[in-house]
Order: C-alpha cells, then sequence, then structure tokens
C-alpha cells in the first residue's frame, strides 16, 4: 500500500459499533484512534467485546516525567481505577498484557516493589497467566547516582510484561509465535535422537527430533528500544511534532497480538501514546482501538501509517 492510509471522513470506522457516539481523531482500514481520557472512553465501550488489551502505561517513576507519571505511592489507586473496565470490556476469551517497569526509592539505593503490589492487586480481578521480561540491552544505566557515581548499584535493564486474563484458559496458541530451531537442534532433527531419561529427571522422548517447524519461544524478549532514527521519528521531526518519549518496541504488541488473537479479532491500547500497537494490530490485520489524552502525541501517531515509507 502506497501513500497516507488514515481514511477520509466518508468512509466507515472500522470499530465505529463500538463507540458508536465518540467522533474518532483518525482511523484507518481496521482501527480508530481516539482523543481523550481513557478512563472516560473505557466506560463507552460495551462489554465482553474486546479479545486483547495491550498497554504499556506511564510507570510510577521518582521524577516526573512529561507524559504524567503517577507517583510510586499513589499508583497502585490510579491504576486499579482502570482495572474493573478494562475486565468488563474483555471477553470471556481474552487477555489483558501489562507492561510496567520498575523504579528506586526516592533518596535510596534500593527499589520500589510497587509493580509487584500492582500484581497482587489485580490478581484479585484476574487470573494470571504468565510473566514475560523483557530485556533493553541499550538501556542507559540509571540512577546516576548509585550506578555511576557511587558505583554500589548496576544498570537496570529489565522491564516486567504481565499476561493476565478473565478466566485460567484464554485463548492463545504458541504455534502461531515459534521461533527459528538453533543449530544444534537442526541437526538433533536431521541425525535423530536416542530417547532417555535425562539427569535432570524428564524423560526424553523420540518424538522430540519431530520438525514443528519452529521452537518454542521464551518469555525473555531481548530488544533494544533504539529508534531515534526510526521513520516514525523522521517524520515527527519534519512536521516538527514532537515524539513521545517513552515508546515501546514493536516486537512487544506484534509478539501478543499473533500469541492471543486471531484476524479479525479486536486489540485495545488505552494508554496509546504513539500508536504502536495500532500499527503492529493494522499489519497483523486485527481490529485495534487506540486511547490516547494528548493530542501532539496522536499527531505524531498518523505517521506509522504512511505506508509511503517504510520502517
Amino acid at each position: 500500500m502506497k501513500g497516507d492510509s488514515i481514511l477520509p471522513i466518508e468512509h466507515c470506522n472500522p470499530v465505529g459499533d463500538l463507540l458508536p457516539r465518540v467522533h474518532p481523531y483518525y482511523y484507518t482500514d481496521y482501527g480508530a484512534a481516539y482523543l481523550g481520557d481513557s478512563a472516560e472512553l473505557l466506560k463507552k465501550i460495551p462489554s465482553d467485546t474486546i479479545d486483547l488489551i495491550i498497554t504499556s502505561p506511564p510507570y510510577a517513576l521518582v521524577f516526573k516525567k512529561e507524559y504524567g507519571n503517577v507517583d510510586a505511592s499513589e499508583y497502585i489507586d490510579w491504576f486499579l481505577g482502570f482495572a474493573d473496565q478494562i475486565r468488563r470490556v474483555l471477553k470471556e476469551s481474552g487477555s489483558f498484557v501489562l507492561n510496567i517497569g520498575g523504579c528506586w526509592n526516592k533518596g535510596s539505593p534500593t527499589r520500589s516493589l510497587y509493580q509487584f503490589e500492582l500484581l497482587l492487586a489485580l490478581s484479585k480481578k484476574f487470573h494470571f497467566a504468565q510473566e514475560f521480561f523483557w530485556f533493553n540491552p541499550a538501556k542507559l544505566p540509571s540512577p546516576a547516582e548509585w550506578v555511576n557515581v557511587r558505583r554500589i548499584r548496576v544498570k537496570d535493564s529489565v522491564e516486567y510484561i504481565w499476561w493476565l486474563s478473565k478466566t485460567d484458559s484464554p485463548k492463545a496458541d504458541n504455534r502461531k509465535v515459534l521461533t527459528p530451531y538453533s543449530d544444534d537442534m537442526e541437526r538433533l532433527i536431521k541425525n535423530g535422537y536416542r530417547a532417555k531419561k535425562r539427569p535432570s529427571g524428564h524423560n526424553i522422548t523420540s518424538k522430540f527430533q519431530k520438525d514443528h517447524g519452529g521452537a518454542i519461544p521464551s518469555n525473555l524478549f531481548r530488544i533494544g528500544n533504539t529508534d531515534s532514527g526510526s521513520i516514525y521519528h523522521k517524520r515527527c521531526e519534519e512536521a516538527s511534532v514532537k515524539p513521545h518519549p517513552a515508546r515501546f518496541p514493536s516486537e512487544l504488541p506484534e509478539f501478543f497480538v499473533k500469541f492471543l488473537t486471531d484476524a479479525g479479532d479486536v486489540v485495545l491500547d488505552p494508554f496509546g501514546g504513539s500508536n504502536v500497537t495500532g500499527r503492529a494490530a493494522e499489519i497483523l490485520k486485527r481490529k485495534w482501538l487506540c486511547f490516547e489524552i494528548v493530542k501532539e502525541y496522536l499527531d505524531g501517531s498518523r505517521f506509522r501509517f504512511d505506508y509511503s515509507y517504510e520502517d
């Protein structure tokens, strides 16, 4: 597809039935972005209509950021204000995926437990399906006082991703996210494997050497979040639009959209930022909704749907 994929107003909003009385900021072939407070927009979505909610909300940080993070001491209550609506709009087979970073206690070289406290609070409303870890090797060393100056801590480069669901058996299929086999596994499939019991106690049968088309992925993502040279960033610069300062990598929503949804399902990001989730859903032919309260971030997010440029 070439040219801007944002559709003119005479076309039909593909997710208009989910927010019939709310005008979208823009929409595309598969989804729509809405400017507004997600606490209010979530209330307008019918119950049991969303297949996947994936989001990276503002983290609880010691120092305030321009995108409006909440203090760690207030974060649990703040986020739980959204949790009931998130659960209500999810289908019974749906999933809620939350990327959340940690923070340090103010004035101390010790870590806050806020994200674990939030998980415990959310576990009263959702099933905890699995945890994932995002390792970002490109992350800068911080906080400088403890890592760079006093040298008493090491670089914090891992963030948590919680996979939650309404039931203990949400829709999921790891065959959709297989990774290439290692060279060793390729040789094993080719040359065969002698069935035996491993020292760990695992009984490895001859089925182990069957070619399934790829390896089952682990729950660790190694992704460097360095997109300052991306098309999105360049287009924002050309248009004098400030890029979102805390973008998460497209590989994260792409993985979970493939893993947890089918073509035609509906994906929602209630803290959309620069709409990385919407772009991933669009490419994978899922319907999507993006909520964002900052107009400038949505202005920049339009550039993710200009297919005359390639990321």
